[in-house]
């Protein structure tokens, strides 16, 4: 792994755990995808052996290609792509019923938290 895929891998972990923390849903969708990205960025570096094609018949194993990564990562963008929509679902819904896509305070979870700190 080279130090700039760490860096690159580091920045996208960095950027998207800041949006994901932010109270608009469009900061989290947009988060939850650089978060993905650099997930994807790790596990295809991870994939140090390179070679031939595994699909290519006879041939010396060792000197093929390790296929695994790739389809890790082919199945993690499929699953990122079923949630992306799911959650742009959510938010779009969000915002149609309260005409905003800001997360607001629950009044339960605070006099929960409330009540704790009074006993």
């Amino acid at each position: 792994m080279t130090l700039v895929t760490l860096t690159a891998a580091a920045v996208l972990f960095s950027a998207g755990t800041y949006l994901i923390l932010q109270r608009s849903l469009a900061r989290v969708v947009v988060g939850l995808g650089l978060v993905s990205h650099g997930a994807n960025l790790l596990l295809l570096s991870s994939s140090v052996r390179t070679g031939l094609p595994p699909v290519v018949a006879g041939g010396d194993p060792q000197s093929m290609a390790d296929p695994l990564p790739q389809a890790m990562v082919l199945t993690a963008v499929v699953i990122t792509f079923g949630v992306t929509a799911f959650l742009l679902a959510l938010a779009l819904r969000g915002a149609i019923l309260t005409g905003t896509d800001s997360v607001e305070d629950d009044v339960e979870d605070r006099r929960i938290a409330g009540a704790g700190e009074r006993s």
